[in-house]
């Protein structure tokens, strides 16, 4: 796959896909999951749906994942959302952009929208993932805790990988300060969250606790009764990307 990079001094090497598009439409900008990379299934849908209307579209990997620099396990919610802001300033510098973020992407594309204010047109979360790092937590027993403190990481099995999850102290740590359902600023873009009511790993509740959370902002919940964690089967996939046209239609 053909990628530019993003280089940095003092933070690694951000590898980014860039599609140039007309400038009447948002930038769309993908925000991947947990250990999830650019290469993967909505990443690439969601990049042949922007250029086939001449939509400009970004996508990209956050430090220690995919073709990025930097070790996987350093990485924190804050370190990874710096990582989208950089790609959003430095990639994407001009016009309004349209933030569609991935399970824990969904998080980091509402911090992201907290700090970049009124350039974002829209937000497009999929089974969006808000302080799960505190959930997470909180699903732990005493041995699991315990094992988290004296080692500075935990791992877990992965459904979607033979490799197990990782989760380290630091990323505990840091998510705790980077919790937002408690303290959501003033959205004043349009917010569309996709929520499969099947999904093993985010509760459906959740994109009804975002929306509880901003009260003010004009959010709307689209459940999908069979849906799973992935929402990448094609009437998935042609979801995600009308929610995407609807905001556009309201830029």
């Amino acid at each position: 796959m053909d990628y530019s990079v993003l280089k940095r001094t003092g933070a690694p090497d951000i590898a980014y896909r860039f599609t140039p598009g007309d400038a009447q439409w948002p930038c769309v900008v993908f925000m991947g999951g947990y250990r999830s990379d650019m290469a993967g299934t909505k990443a690439a849908y969601l990049e042949e749906q922007c250029r086939a209307r001449g939509q400009a579209y970004v996508r990209f990997d956050y430090r220690g994942h995919g073709l990025s620099g930097g070790v996987f396990e350093e990485g924190t919610i804050g370190l990874w959302c710096d990582d989208a802001l950089a790609i959003c300033r430095d990639a994407a510098p001009e016009g309004q952009l349209l933030l569609a973020g991935s399970s824990m992407g969904g998080w980091i594309a509402l911090l992201a929208a907290r700090a970049l204010g009124a350039r974002v047109a829209g937000i497009v979360g999929i089974a969006a993932a808000p302080d799960f790092t505190t959930a997470l937590y909180e699903s732990f027993d005493d041995v699991q805790r315990a094992m988290l403190a004296r080692d500075g990481k935990i791992e877990l099995p992965n459904d979607y990988s033979t490799e197990p999850y990782i989760f380290t102290r630091a990323l505990f740590e840091d998510g705790a300060a980077q919790c937002i359902l408690g303290s959501m600023p003033r959205y004043e873009c349009p917010i569309r969250l996709v929520q499969g009511m099947k999904d093993a790993d985010v509760p459906w509740q959740t994109a009804h606790r975002i929306k509880n959370a901003a009260p003010e902002a004009d959010i709307t919940v689209i459940l999908v009764q069979d849906g799973d964690h992935r929402l990448s089967r094609p009437e998935d996939l042609a979801l995600i990307d009308a929610q995407i046209e609807t905001i556009c239609a309201c830029t």
